[in-house]
């Protein structure tokens, strides 16, 4: 359908906390599920939530396979996510270098939970639970916290690594 313009850091909608979906299968929420994907597509994104697009809806979506902006992490399947639940299975995190779509060329070293079980309803409205670890589980929390109105620098432990990609790496 359409790639839509990207909200960044500093527009006030990215900091709300999204709405729930309350109506499933109707062609309004497959027109905006279609131009999250090519949005993403368009700016070689892992993932992308709603909000990001100015849509205050807790809908995200994520997918990686062959990523030039993440290169060296392992496959992520194809997801389409309404209003997400994360449960963390083990309290142990790892710091990994994270960007985002509404900060562009920019990246920082965030520390995340690295076990979760994500639960939500696809858009069809069947209720759907994963378990997901590393890359995978990294992408889900991040893309969560969009629907929360946290961006990963609000959960950057050390800003000496945050930065300009070209600079950091």
């Amino acid at each position: 359908m359409a790639v839509r313009p990207l909200l960044r850091m500093g527009n006030p909608l990215l900091l709300k906390q999204a709405s729930p979906i309350t109506e499933f299968n109707t062609q309004q929420l497959d027109d905006l599920i279609e131009d999250m994907f090519d949005t993403m597509a368009a700016n070689d994104g892992a993932g992308l939530a709603a909000p990001q697009i100015g849509e205050s809806k807790q809908l995200l979506i994520f997918s990686v396979s062959e990523n030039p902006r993440y290169p060296d992490v392992e496959d992520v399947p194809t997801t389409v996510l309404l209003n997400p639940k994360i449960e963390v299975l083990d309290n142990e995190m790892e710091d990994g270098w994270e960007g985002c779509l509404s900060i562009p060329g920019m990246r920082g070293l965030v520390p995340r939970y690295k076990k979760i079980r994500y639960s939500g309803q696809t858009p069809k409205g069947k209720d759907v639970s994963v378990t997901a670890e590393g890359f995978h589980a990294r992408v889900v929390q991040h893309e969560v916290d969009h629907l929360l109105g946290i961006l990963y620098p609000h959960r950057i432990t050390d800003l000496r690594y945050f930065g300009f990609e070209n600079e950091l790496f």
